[in-house]
């Protein structure tokens, strides 16, 4: 079982004018089978959440601890925290002219693992979990994203998730741009990886329309870099009603 504690997070970032704050003291702890849905106006710090912790380095942190099993993640480099157990599923993935999205898969989880993965077994593993996302065997060979639809770039998000086998999967609006097929295709992959593998989810989304298939545990509403909010299902069907504008009236947004 694994835990990640996020307590009092402070983080900015450089722009010309100079550091912005943009996290005020995020406090958050998710656990091995949970589900955390992190819901909030534009703005409000979400995305920049998911990359710090992930270590992009256009954010600094500049207080506030993060730890995985009680090891500090902030003193981890990027491949550190992948290796540990963390998994980010990008807003907006990036494109990798040349690699193939095969070469891409055993690379990364060789990486992950620490010793490249038995091929007759990751063969199938692969087949099967492309399969289950309804992805063309052809897809494999094809650059990692380039030229990909916002639904296939999403489900390759996915397809790592299932196959790298994370303790604590971050989704950044991985919703976005899905038509209803797409989406349900992609939270079916997202809750079979819960189901075989008990990983913790911390789900970023502006709306509650994937959470009528990933069901969260916990709903926390984020507003100008801060949870102003938390509960449980019942709190993501009345933002559903309400929205949020009884917390953007009271706060000034921070930053997507």
């Amino acid at each position: 079982m694994s835990t990640l504690e996020i307590r009092d997070l402070h983080v900015s970032v450089e722009t010309k004018e100079g550091p912005k704050p943009i996290l005020r003291g995020v406090d958050l702890t998710i656990e091995s089978g949970q589900t955390h849905a992190i819901m909030g106006p534009n703005g409000s710090g979400k995305s920049t959440l998911a990359s710090a912790l992930a270590g992009h380095p256009k954010y600094q942190v500049t207080s506030g601890t993060v730890t995985l099993d009680g090891e500090d993640v902030l003193a981890m480099t990027v491949d550190e925290r992948a290796r540990a157990g963390l998994f980010l599923a990008m807003q907006y993935p990036v494109e990798v002219p040349g690699v193939s999205v095969a070469n891409f898969l055993r690379t990364a989880k060789t990486a992950i693992d620490g010793e490249a993965p038995k091929l007759r077994t990751w063969g199938r593993e692969v087949k099967d979990a492309m399969s289950n996302l309804r992805i063309d065997s052809a897809f494999s060979e094809r650059s990692v994203n380039e030229g990909f639809s916002g639904g296939e770039k999403k489900r390759h998000e996915i397809l790592q998730m299932e196959l790298f086998k994370p303790q604590i999967a971050i989704l950044d609006e991985t919703d976005s741009g899905l038509d209803v097929d797409a989406l349900r295709v992609v939270s079916e992959g997202v809750n079979r990886a819960k189901e075989n593998t008990d990983v913790g989810v911390l789900l970023i989304t502006h709306y509650t329309r994937i959470l009528r298939y990933i069901k969260p545990d916990f709903v926390h509403v984020f507003v100008d870099g801060r949870i102003a909010e938390e509960g449980g299902p019942e709190l993501a069907e009345r933002l559903e009603d309400e929205g949020y504008d009884k917390y953007v009236g009271t706060a000034a947004p921070a930053a997507v």
